[in-house]
């Protein structure tokens, strides 16, 4: 049995015969990518960086950069 396209369920041509793949079609991989780039695709709980201070920075020594 072929695996299903994660987008439409529709059958997926093997990797070789399909450049889609693991999509059906091209239109299926775009509306997947369209879907992240939307953020519909989230990883449960707090986004990176909140509430952290963040990277450690190097002190100011005072002088200015040349």
């Amino acid at each position: 049995m072929a695996p299903a396209c994660p987008t439409c369920e529709k059958p997926v041509a093997p990797r070789g015969a399909n450049p889609a793949f693991p999509f059906c079609s091209h239109r299926c991989r775009l509306l997947d990518l369209g879907r992240w780039m939307d953020g519909a695709y989230r990883i449960p709980g707090e986004r990176a960086g909140d509430g952290e201070a963040g990277p450690a920075r190097p002190e100011d020594d005072g002088e200015e950069a040349t």
